[in-house]
């Protein structure tokens, strides 16, 4: 580690960013047991399709198929309650459009999507939401996808990119990143991967130099831990995919959010027992809501581009709004304890 020293206790800073939930599907309601915590009450709702009625948010999720939608049209249309049509339209974020949406899909959708974890049912989430500090203004970057949404990430920018471009991601974006400013700055930086990183999409983490800043999460991380060799940015990249050997850890429908909690569980206990735990940040957050409700309105106003660039046809996006709330949870020991609503509004940081 970095001879460099700082004012700050915190020296190392481990990322774990999972999938596609809304704030309010895995942390509204607990609200319950923490009251500052923006979350959910039951009164929230939206309105059916076809109908008169509206629909009232729940807390009855479980093992979720199919997956949502969550393209930037089918977002478009959850936050703003209409079918995405002229990109310049202005329209007020009503988060009216969730059920709707979910219905277009297949019919009983809008149950699932208008549904959350009860405490009991994310058991880890629950501990750590009571011993450590929520972020309940935590946005996703942009308004669509996981993969311009992880670009941003470490990057502050997606490069353009509103979709999940396959040629892209092969060629590699061209963009600096966090981890080149963590090593202009004298630190260190490692990523611990089960699978196949998707950090790798940085066309710059590619060079041979960096090679030995991956690191296999099964062999390495709690051993690195263990011994307090953890670097000072840490990303942890999870199981994205199912195998037949393994399930997918991710959060991403339809993979079970228990196995999520096993590893979480399993990170967090590593960290605790590392000598560096004094000097850890754990930040547990989502790429995107997946197209799960969530009752607080999308920022649209006075969030600046990164650097200019406009997004292809047809949606000529500006990337001037943000996407739905996700879950972000921060831990260390200098939190304290049960810290409620802490604000963050993740947008766009000049590495």
């Amino acid at each position: 580690m970095s001879e460099k020293t700082s004012q700050s206790p915190i020296k190392t800073i481990v990322i774990l960013v999972q999938e596609n939930r809304s704030f309010d599907h895995i942390l509204g309601w607990m609200k319950s047991i923490n009251p500052e915590i923006n979350g959910v009450t039951g009164s929230e709702s939206n309105p059916l399709p076809n109908s008169n009625g509206r629909i009232h948010y729940k807390n009855q999720s479980g093992f979720i198929e199919p997956d949502p939608g969550h393209s930037f049209e089918a977002t478009y249309e959850q936050i703003f309650g209409v079918p995405f049509t002229d990109p310049q339209t202005k329209l007020p974020p009503t988060m009216e459009g969730f059920a709707q949406q979910a219905e277009s899909i297949q019919k009983g959708l809008s149950e699932i999507v208008m549904n959350g974890f009860e405490p009991d049912s994310v058991p880890v989430y629950k501990e750590l939401v009571s011993e450590f500090a929520v972020c309940d203004r935590w946005f996703s970057s942009i308004p669509t996808l996981t993969q311009p949404n992880r670009l941003f990430i470490h990057s502050a920018t997606s490069y353009g990119a509103t979709t999940n471009d396959t040629k892209m991601m092969i060629e590699g974006y061209p963009q600096k990143t966090i981890f080149e400013a963590v090593e202009e700055g004298g630190f260190e930086f490692g990523i611990y991967y089960q699978l196949a990183p998707s950090t790798l999409f940085y066309r710059n983490l590619r060079k041979l130099k960096y090679i030995n800043n991956f690191h296999q999460f099964d062999l390495h991380f709690k051993r690195h831990c263990k011994e307090g060799k953890l670097p000072n940015y840490v990303v942890i990249e999870q199981r994205y995919l199912e195998t037949k050997l393994f399930s997918g850890n991710d959060d991403h429908p339809p993979h079970d959010v228990s196995n999520g909690q096993k590893f979480i569980k399993e990170i967090y206990e590593s960290l605790r027992s590392s000598p560096q735990w004094n000097e850890i940040l754990f930040v547990i957050i989502y790429d995107e809501h997946g197209g799960f409700y969530d009752h607080v309105p999308t920022p649209v106003e006075g969030v600046p581009s990164p650097d200019g660039l406009v997004g292809p046809e047809p949606y000529k996006f500006q990337f001037d709004r943000l996407g739905v709330r996700v879950p972000a949870i921060l831990i260390s020991p200098w939190i304290e304890r049960g810290t409620g609503n802490i604000n963050y509004e993740e947008c766009c940081i000049d590495y």
